[in-house]
């Protein structure tokens, strides 16, 4: 992986926990780049960069103040995505990891290509989130 790609990748995480970059911003900044996705594992406390050519870059994130919870609970999840979006008052991404996580979601991959946030639970529960405007079926 070349040192600008490592560069953007390291940039898009500490913006994220930051808060000096939204969500939209480091996907915009990851697509122009060329990544085709990211993985999120919330148990390692490991955000894992994907190439369209095999290569990957593995960093090293905040681990989350909670540890993933047993039963996943989408509800929690879907709210917390939503409070996300609106980028509510109070928003952080570091408490936004904390509650998933709580609620039992173990990580997430954000498909780049597929325009969607596959989030799983410890035993293989998921709930795919769409962007903005991609819902298959023209669903808001």
């Amino acid at each position: 992986m070349n040192a600008q790609w490592q560069d953007i990748a390291r940039t898009t995480l500490e913006g994220s926990e930051s808060g000096a970059l939204t969500f939209p911003a480091s996907l915009e900044m990851l697509m122009d780049a060329g990544f085709d996705a990211y993985a999120v594992d919330l148990r390692r406390a490991t955000r894992t960069y994907y190439m369209h050519d095999g290569q990957s870059i593995e960093l090293t994130t905040e681990p989350t103040s909670t540890p993933v919870g047993e039963r996943f609970d989408v509800e929690v999840v879907r709210e917390q995505i939503r409070e996300a979006v609106e980028l509510r008052p109070g928003y952080s991404y570091p408490g936004f990891c904390a509650r998933i996580a709580q609620a039992g979601c173990a990580g997430y991959l954000v498909s780049l290509l597929g325009k969607r946030v596959l989030y799983y639970g410890r035993t293989g529960e998921t709930h795919t989130e769409y962007f903005p405007g991609t819902q298959p079926g023209g669903r808001p």
